[in-house]
């Protein structure tokens, strides 16, 4: 680590203290970015396989001109009139489904998840949630409380429920009946809270399973779940924060993978393209019954530059066909990794779809065994090398590649090149 480094991370700790986690063993001092690729105070640039927050990637003049001709007019809190957030709240609603009409913004992915199951909670008059078994929503109080993540089964408040996370790699289903099957695993949980005298508000899921390792719902399962809860009287709620606005690929949200609509949408960190704004897209009967008892003011969600930063991000996926490059260049990636499998024993499973790819490192393919060892020294190796990655999953040996949507072919290409010097010189780890 340069002195400088040492210096900026010794000034951190005893500013900011130690709860906030850093990547890598040698921690990165970013001061730039353009597009994928992000670089360090020496100049040395990396190639960003990792951040969906600058959704159409770093510093796009675009969105940067958007923002500042707002800021330099106008910005303020939401109680006034203003075009922006009705132009914005147009465009965003001609990317759903008829019924899902009605948006309401705040400024983080945390705050939508929150205001979701407040929706849920007044509409339905129940408190229960069921999440999957290894999920993350946010971090606030309510967030947390649901975050199978970071706790265990037995450590979630009575009005949590979780089921098993839909994989079809290492899951108990595999066949062409897994969507339904594992959906079945939501009539256990809702006895469950029945038992506990709670009844149930919602079932809300990231529609690529992200924190379970990038985990694409086999066919069918979000729909029967769906059908599953609203029997209930529990409402569906999609997460897409992480697999929403063109990642995918084959569709602008990920819940599209499936032939039903949910009840709530939340939307997040690409939104903006790391701007704050994030919001909340739901039936209007809903929003209505919630409004009945509770009113909602967010100072700062939907503010002036927010939304036209927001918009101009909508103009960038549209004008540069980003939603069909990560369709393209996300296949082009998967098809190379799954080349580097033929020469690298420790590759288990490549899967995701468009710019939301998953690469499990494994130390025995039979047995699927986890290599987490591996999968840490990996993604250190690939940032000394000039590659970002991080991990994920339950045991930490899942590299995550979540790339700006402007990834290129070629970008493509040096991460294929790059991590195949990477696991040829870690065989032995």
């Amino acid at each position: 680590m340069t002195s400088d480094n040492a210096d900026l991370l010794k000034r951190r700790q005893k500013l900011l203290g130690t709860a906030y986690r850093l990547f890598y063993e040698e921690p990165v001092h970013i001061v730039r970015g353009e597009g994928a690729w992000l670089y360090d105070a020496s100049g040395r640039k990396y190639l960003d396989m990792y951040n969906n927050v600058a959704h159409v990637g770093h510093c796009h003049p675009h969105v940067v001109d958007a923002i500042y001709r707002q800021a330099k007019t106008l910005n303020t809190h939401t109680r006034y009139l203003h075009e922006n957030i009705l132009n914005y709240a147009e465009r965003l609603a001609d990317k759903f489904a008829e019924e899902l009409d009605t948006t309401m913004f705040c400024c983080t992915g945390s705050e939508s998840s929150e205001l979701a199951l407040r929706i849920a909670r007044s509409v339905t008059g129940g408190t229960g949630v069921i999440v999957t078994d290894f999920a993350y929503h946010g971090n606030s109080q309510a967030c947390y409380d649901i975050d199978s993540e970071d706790n265990s089964v037995d450590e979630l408040p009575a009005h949590v429920a979780t089921v098993p996370t839909p994989d079809c790699y290492r899951g108990e289903h595999r066949g062409d009946d897994a969507g339904e099957r594992y959906a079945e695993y939501l009539r256990e949980a809702l006895e469950m809270l029945d038992s506990r005298g709670v009844k149930p508000a919602a079932f809300i899921v990231d529609t690529i399973v992200s924190s379970g390792g990038v985990i694409v719902p086999p066919a069918a399962y979000l729909s029967t779940a769906a059908e599953i809860v609203r029997e209930a009287g529990a409402l569906f709620i999609a997460d897409e924060v992480q697999p929403g606005f063109g990642r995918t690929g084959k569709h602008f949200w990920g819940y599209e993978a499936d032939d039903f609509t949910p009840d709530i949408v939340t939307l997040g960190k690409p939104m903006g393209n790391g701007h704050p704004i994030a919001g909340v897209v739901a039936r209007r009967e809903l929003v209505a019954g919630f409004a009945t008892s509770d009113g909602y003011f967010n100072t700062f969600g939907g503010n002036p530059v927010s939304c036209a930063a927001a918009s101009a991000v909508l103009d960038v996926i549209e004008d540069e066909g980003l939603q069909q490059n990560a369709l393209d260049v996300g296949q082009h990636l998967v098809d190379g990794l799954w080349k580097l499998a033929e020469t690298h024993e420790c590759v288990g499973d490549v899967r995701g779809t468009g710019l939301f790819v998953a690469l499990e490192l494994v130390s025995d393919r039979e047995q699927r065994t986890p290599a987490s060892k591996l999968t840490t020294a990996v993604v250190n190796d690939l940032r000394n090398r000039g590659v970002l990655t991080g991990t994920m999953g339950r045991d930490d040996n899942i590299l995550k590649l979540r790339p700006p949507l402007v990834l290129s072919a070629k970008d493509a290409d040096y991460m294929l090149e790059t991590l195949d010097e990477s696991l040829a010189g870690l065989a032995n780890v």
